[in-house]
């Protein structure tokens, strides 16, 4: 296979992995959303906030059908793109993956129905308990992927034997290094996401028509979740930065552009990496004597990208996807300020503000899939050219693939996934212009 091939598939597998996973954070978030409302819901607010609560969740449905259908291509592809991965790594991810689909099958499906159809039939706090049940079944899902995901870059309780990795010590398959800061970004960038897509929506909404109360509520919740979200996201980059720095050097050294031979580090804001070069152009940053963000070696000296030529991820967007995680939280931080003041003066009701500042609100929905993504650039191709550690690389394990299959198979599959994002902002903008449409009452319940 050529390495343009190679690339190719690598760029196709990332595609997929990205669109699933902001699916799934907007799935994970809203189902944790839901289960406040509809708490709040059996109280004596129940005509306040019932109608939200119908409303919402109308968008999780979207976003829950839309992450379902997203992880096939990324099953798929483990086996047709990867054909030789899963052999060596079948004893970790045989019991991972099978745990997933039992959580996706007993918990999600079980309880999805019952919450989307069941209303009607089932008491109230019964069906508060579904909706909490569906949130249960998310979280546990995203916990195992979690488990795989980050024992994939730090492979911990395993032992290779001929050819394959055998597991040890489970609890330090699942407790790896990695499992608690990888779990938390996503957490937090997941309720971040759906604080964004909160009040967006609600921005939107008030520009056709002067918000209620519930949805005025719905709007301070957001506020308050997206600036917790916010804060623990900035917290757990900076600690997760520290304390896996030293588990992968070459990741750490290519998203600060430090490539070593003895040079100060330094904190670039903006640079040009040159991988043919080894060196930066157009640095603009400061010298750090304390290079946290980077990996020692035993003598104290900074790791850098000169002490593995040829194996080193690509720099530039490592480098790039960090920046651009940077710009979008700043602008995230914006937003939520904005809220605030919002909050404050106009008791959290963006109707009260000109076009302009709700179409602020509104963009709040696109940025925050930006830090998503950017932390998943960093991870995934910051891993380069390994695919398990530092142990199985991509190339080893990848299919027998000419460089038009692997381009037309990109291709293909991007123009998949842009027509299903049109799709369902299409389907969301016609929910937040005509709200929830009315159905048949049955026996005479509401």
């Amino acid at each position: 296979m050529s390495y343009s091939a190679l690339w190719f598939s690598q760029l196709q597998f990332f595609s997929s992995v990205s669109f699933m996973a902001v699916s799934l954070a907007m799935s994970l978030g809203l189902s944790w959303l839901l289960v406040y409302i509809r708490v709040r819901a059996l109280g004596e607010q129940h005509l306040l906030w019932l109608p939200v609560y119908r409303f919402w969740v109308r968008i999780f449905a979207l976003a829950f059908i839309l992450s379902f259908a997203s992880s096939m291509p990324v099953l798929i592809q483990l086996g047709s793109l990867w054909p030789r991965l899963l052999p060596k790594i079948y004893a970790v991810s045989g019991p991972i993956l099978a745990m997933t689909l039992f959580g996706a099958l007993v918990f999600k499906a079980s309880f999805l129905g019952l919450m989307l159809y069941g209303q009607r039939q089932l008491s109230e706090w019964l069906h508060a308990l579904v909706v909490c049940g569906v949130a249960v079944g998310n979280t546990f899902v995203v916990l195992c992927l979690m488990v795989l995901v980050s024992w994939v870059y730090t492979p911990t309780g395993v032992l290779w034997l001929e050819g394959s990795y055998q597991v040890q010590r489970w609890t330090e398959v699942i407790f790896n290094p990695s499992f608690g800061w990888y779990s938390a970004q996503f957490f937090s960038t997941s309720f971040l996401m759906v604080a964004g897509l909160v009040m967006a929506i609600l921005s939107m909404q008030s520009l056709r028509k002067p918000l209620g109360e519930g949805e005025r509520r719905v709007f301070k919740i957001a506020v308050f979740l997206g600036s917790g979200a916010w804060l623990a996201l900035a917290g757990v980059m900076v600690a997760s930065t520290i304390s896996l720095a030293d588990y992968q050097p070459m990741k750490a050294a290519a998203a600060m552009g430090y490539w070593g031979g003895g040079s100060v580090p330094r904190w670039l804001w903006v640079a040009w990496p040159s991988t043919a070069d080894l060196t930066n152009y157009y640095e603009m940053g400061w010298n750090s004597k304390q290079a946290w963000w980077l990996a020692y070696d035993a003598e104290g000296q900074p790791i850098g990208l000169d002490k593995m030529v040829g194996m080193t991820p690509p720099v530039g967007i490592v480098f790039w996807a960090v920046r651009l995680g940077l710009v979008a939280s700043a602008v995230m931080a914006f937003v939520l300020l904005k809220a605030w003041r919002t909050g404050l003066k106009r008791h959290y009701d963006p109707s009260a503000l000109s076009p302009r500042g709700r179409h602020t609100f509104v963009a709040a929905g696109f940025v925050t899939p930006l830090i998503l993504l950017s932390g998943l650039a960093y991870h995934y191709f910051g891993a380069f050219p390994y695919m398990v550690g530092q142990a199985i690389t991509f190339a080893e394990i990848a299919a027998t693939r000419s460089l038009s299959e692997s381009m037309v198979s990109v291709v293909a599959y991007g123009l998949v996934y842009f027509l299903l994002i049109i799709g369902f902002i299409s389907l969301v903008r016609y929910v937040a212009r005509y709200g929830v449409i009315s159905v048949a009452r049955r026996r005479g319940r509401a």
